[in-house]
């Protein structure tokens, strides 16, 4: 390998993750004389595979990770300097690295993703789950284990309940309902009997023959008329300093998630509570009293029992268990690249980009978990920080870095036009679209929700008339319908008491 020591690259891009090689295979495609140089701390990197363009804004693909030898031999023009970043120093366009190399940039593209935010970092039995790593790091213990506390309520803990088998599985939620972060308490309803013993198969396309519509009772987010079939449930009311790249769709796909018990399936939520305090042994607990039993056990009273670690919670219980998985979240991942310089932060931490994925450092931009977008965005579009718009980030990313070297004129993706996203929850695939929950509407929209039991959960989000947002989970095949809806921003004032139903083929009727 080439002496890289003192080096200058014409484009620089830090994180091997979803982003940044995005980043990199863009900037390569259009400059593929140049020489590119990719930083990553971690041996592999992160690759989109097998890309699907499921409509003008939905996409669905595959993570595969690869050593980084594999990226390098496909685009000719890369070199990969396998270190962590120790400083940036942006006065003098450098990055010097934890090996002791020193890299010089004309552009730099950040994209260092996320860390998790743990409960504790001093408690070997605190596991956060954000990486390759971590993943196996959770592998080996849960093949020991007898029971573990889930805290969390994003995506990685949605898909880590569903998925341990063979283990008791307490999940603590600060929330009123599951998955707070992408349903409304409708759709966690609808989830929520596929935490019991019986998973629920993958359902396929589903025609009802009749349909019933209710008013639903009132919530703060507006009227909720609610469509149900075939006697259905209604709708709302019923660690490491330097991480490796984070996990895609479907990490767990890979893995075995199987504790050391002969049980079924089964997890029980401890809602609207918070971790207190976390202790080491039962000599610790106050006031010498033992443990409570998880819920679902439905005791009072449980035997002594030494755990690993226990934890308490501000309900009141305190549970005792093989190792605690912190999913509460992450933070950009800004360190080294603070000191010294002098970038604007929003106020989640991230590096403030525009439009054009800029920091407010010269010639320096950023992409995906590690930024926050801070352009003025369209009505029907907002940051998550899921692997979709790290894709999104990085190819935009470096198609504007590529401009601005050519001096091109460049606007904002179509893709920033609309939220959306492909995902799959316990066994069922989900797609959110716009202001799927009503985010920032006030309290003047409507919902429309068609719920069928263990098929199928449809909500439409209404403001004016327009449909501005959508959630459905199952094979409901109404994802591109109400993408162009959306888009088009119809009246759909005449239509509102038709939309939902089941036995009108809603896509001939719009087509």
């Amino acid at each position: 390998m080439a002496d890289n020591t003192h080096k200058t690259f014409r484009f620089v891009v830090v994180g091997g993750g979803i982003a940044g090689v995005t980043c990199v295979e863009q900037l390569s495609s259009q400059f593929p004389s140049e020489e590119i140089a990719l930083i990553t701390a971690a041996p592999h990197i992160k690759a989109v595979a097998n890309f699907r363009q499921v409509s003008k804004t939905l996409e669905e693909f595959d993570i595969e990770e690869h050593p980084s030898s594999v990226l390098q031999e496909k685009l000719l023009n890369l070199t990969v300097i396998q270190s962590a970043v120790q400083s940036l120093h942006t006065d003098t366009h450098t990055l010097q690295t934890v090996d002791g190399r020193v890299v010089r940039y004309e552009k730099l593209c950040i994209c260092s993703g996320a860390r998790p935010k743990l409960l504790t970092r001093d408690n070997p039995h605190v596991l956060g789950i954000r990486d390759t790593d971590s993943a196996q790091e959770l592998q080996k213990r849960l093949c020991k284990a007898k029971r573990i506390v889930v805290v969390g309520n994003g995506g990685i803990a949605l898909e880590l309940v569903f998925e341990v088998a063979g283990c008791e599985v307490v999940w603590a939620v600060k929330d009123q309902a599951i998955g707070n972060s992408f349903f409304d308490a409708g759709a966690a309803q609808f989830l929520v009997p596929s935490l019991g013993t019986d998973r629920p198969q993958r359902a396929g396309p589903w025609k009802r023959a009749r349909y019933t519509v209710e008013e639903g009772e009132g919530t703060p987010s507006g009227a909720v008329h609610t469509f149900t079939a075939d006697g259905a449930g209604r709708g709302p009311g019923a660690g490491s300093t330097d991480p490796g790249s984070a996990l895609g769709p479907d990490w767990h796909r890979g893995i075995s998630l199987r504790g050391a018990q002969e049980i079924p399936h089964g997890v029980s939520v401890e809602y609207q509570c918070e971790v207190e305090q976390i202790f080491s042994s039962p000599q610790e607990l106050p006031g010498g009293q033992g443990p409570n039993p998880p819920s679902h056990r439905g005791q009072n009273t449980e035997r002594v029992e030494s755990w690993p670690v226990y934890i308490r919670l501000t309900n009141g219980k305190t549970i005792g268990c093989d190792f605690i998985v912190s999913a509460t979240g992450v933070v950009p991942n800004t360190e080294p690249f603070l000191h010294g310089n002098h970038f604007a932060l929003a106020d989640d931490g991230g590096l403030r980009v525009d439009d054009h994925m800029r920091t407010s450092e010269p010639d320096v931009y950023a992409a995906g978990d590690v930024c926050t977008a801070c352009w003025e965005h369209s009505r029907l579009w907002q940051q998550m920080r899921l692997w979709t718009q790290a894709r999104q980030m990085g190819w935009h990313a470096g198609h504007c870095m590529a401009a601005h070297v050519l001096s091109e004129a460049i606007e904002l993706d179509f893709c920033f036009e609309l939220f959306s996203h492909i995902t799959r929850f316990f066994n069922y695939k989900v797609v959110l679209l716009g202001k799927f929950n009503g985010q920032g509407l006030g309290p003047d929209h409507e919902l429309l929700v068609r719920c069928t039991k263990g098929r199928e959960y449809v909500k439409v989000v209404l403001s004016a008339g327009r449909m501005v947002g959508a959630v459905l989970m199952g094979e409901t095949d109404l994802e591109e319908t109400f993408e162009n809806l959306i888009l088009n921003q119809m009246d759909l004032t005449p239509y509102r008491d038709q939309l939902l139903n089941p036995n009108i083929d809603i896509e001939d009727y719009f087509d």
